[in-house]
């Protein structure tokens, strides 16, 4: 029985994905689970998996074209069968189908202007109309001179007038970022609550871990461990810092999936610890560590970078005491996780020196207000204190 390879969908709002590579060529032998090809979406560079045992046959897309989530780009068949015989997908890439010219009165008001002839990525189309970019003076790098999100993402803010200019070429990952921050402080209504922690209780906890392997499996748990698994936790008493927003209304999600920004050689992907509110410390710290080694290596897959409602960055082993993050929409918030440092700082009404460490809670203020986040960084604060009666 032949199996479809689709081109997959890793988010809400996701509508395409590019082909950057394929790990077999047509008519090779594929193992299910074996890489079978490299995508890009709107967050990372991702390995798809051969979903089958077979024979890979007729393939459908070329390495660089950018292809719609769902459409059919191959088949995985038993040796001596056929690829079905169907029809070629319409407008399987960017470069097959020119944008459709709109006829309406109140189309053409708000589609911003475009040279004939010219091919612009839907997203491009879409953030020139939202920043009010004339298309005609966009040259873009791709194909025949496609335009793409990040031409026209170059032009946001500059002069009128203002020819275009050479630009250095970003990998892939670092573009991705690049939109992707850039989309959401622009749509995003961010503010932010800050919390200085004493973390001295953290630091004694994963003291006693380290101690009794046994108890994790022998999995090395770290401070990010830990503060995933309490997050995750506490999460369950505020669901509004767990939801999304769809643009029409806010959506509470039953999970809790905690991203985790990981930083790799040109810029940030964000890991994903699905139900995390329901795995021990041990199953946390042996996944957040496989994730890892995934990212460094360029191996993610799909599901390590899909699902995410609420994420978590941590800078404390830069030695940053503490920054704001930029939300991940469509999620509601976003803790950034400074370094855990002695300060002088009132103890019993005298001063004392405590390990200390502030945590800045982002938040999207269409889902949550002040009061909720404050809440909600009120509890960690109580957790982080007795993180052994939260974790076992």
């Amino acid at each position: 029985m032949a199996h479809s390879i689709v081109m997959p969908a890793l988010e809400m709002a996701q509508e395409n994905g590019k082909l950057l590579a394929w790990r077999k060529k047509e008519g090779e032998a594929v193992a299910k689970g074996e890489p079978l090809l490299e995508i890009e979406t709107d967050k990372a560079v991702v390995e798809v998996e051969a979903p089958a045992d077979g024979i890979l046959a007729g393939i459908r897309a070329s390495e660089g074209e950018t292809i719609a989530v769902g459409t059919t780009i191959a088949w995985i068949v038993a040796p001596g069968e056929a690829p079905p015989a169907d029809a070629p997908v319409a407008a399987t890439a960017r470069r097959a189908t020119p944008a459709p010219a709109r006829s309406s009165a109140s189309a053409r008001s708000t589609e911003p202007a475009v040279a004939p002839g010219l091919r612009i990525s839907p997203k491009a189309r879409r953030l020139a109309r939202e920043h009010g970019i004339d298309l005609s003076r966009v040259r873009g790098p791709g194909r025949e001179g496609e335009i793409l999100a990040e031409d026209v993402l170059a032009l946001v803010g500059a002069p009128a007038a203002a020819a275009p200019t050479a630009k250095e070429t970003l990998s892939p990952v670092a573009r991705l970022m690049a939109e992707r921050t850039t989309e959401s402080w622009t749509h995003v209504p961010h503010f932010f609550v800050v919390r200085d922690v004493d973390a001295g209780e953290l630091v004694a906890a994963r003291e006693r871990w380290a101690a009794a392997p046994e108890k994790t499996g022998g999995a090395r748990v770290t401070h990010t461990d830990l503060l995933v698994a309490l997050t995750s936790r506490v999460l369950l008493k505020h669901p509004r810092l767990n939801s999304s927003w769809t643009g029409a209304g806010i959506r509470e999600n039953r999970e809790v999936n905690i991203g985790l920004a990981i930083a790799v050689e040109d810029g940030v992907v964000a890991g994903v610890v699905r139900g995390a509110h329901a795995k021990n410390l041990g199953e946390i710290a042996a996944l957040r560590r496989e994730l890892a080694e995934r990212a460094q290596t360029g191996r993610l897959r799909p599901p390590d970078i899909s699902g995410a409602t609420f994420t978590i960055s941590n800078l404390g082993m830069y030695k940053v005491d503490a920054f704001s993050a930029i939300i991940v929409p469509p999620q509601a918030a976003i803790l950034a996780v400074g370094q855990i440092a002695d300060r002088v700082v009132p103890v019993g009404g005298k001063p004392g020196v405590r390990p200390m460490m502030t945590m800045t809670l982002s938040c999207d203020h269409r889902v949550v207000d002040g009061a909720r986040a404050a809440q909600f960084l009120n509890d960690l604060a109580e957790a982080i204190a007795v993180p052994e009666k939260w974790v076992q």
